[in-house]
């Protein structure tokens, strides 16, 4: 994969449950990570007392961070919505020549700060809440 302008990086959010899937708002920086949990297989008999692990048998997950300004009501008002309530809805990652990363997630942190002399920004945290599925390009 060749470089890419980060503002290439979308996050989505199916705001209505159809399917249809519209940009977050006014997003300036994002990142992804995905982890796997390990299971720990080890025993007495371990060759070498080396740690063994179970493949394919731990906990899968995903985070996304993002920080950025709110540009108009509507998207506001649906993440405010989504903080308070819990809401766990249909997000999609677009991630330039690599893929598509949609599934389940839920906002688990959101923050406010805002200076004197600057706009209101914030930062969002989501966790995946079911199996994500990956689309290539």
């Amino acid at each position: 994969m060749a470089a890419q302008k980060g503002k290439d990086l979308l996050l989505k959010i199916d705001t209505t449950g159809t399917g249809s899937f519209s940009t977050v708002a006014g997003l300036r920086s994002r990142s992804i990570s995905f982890n796997a949990e390990t299971v720990d297989i080890t025993h007495a008999e371990s060759a070498g007392e080396w740690r063994e692990l179970l493949a394919g048998a731990g906990v899968k997950s995903a985070r996304i961070a993002g920080a950025g300004i709110f540009k108009d009501e509507t998207s506001d008002a649906t993440i405010r919505a989504y903080v308070f309530d819990g809401t766990i809805r249909e997000w999609q990652i677009v991630i330039p020549d690599f893929g598509t990363i949609e599934g389940l997630f839920q906002i688990t942190s959101f923050e406010l700060s805002g200076r004197h002399d600057a706009e209101v920004a914030f930062e969002i945290a989501l966790e995946s809440a079911g199996m994500l599925t990956f689309t290539a390009p």
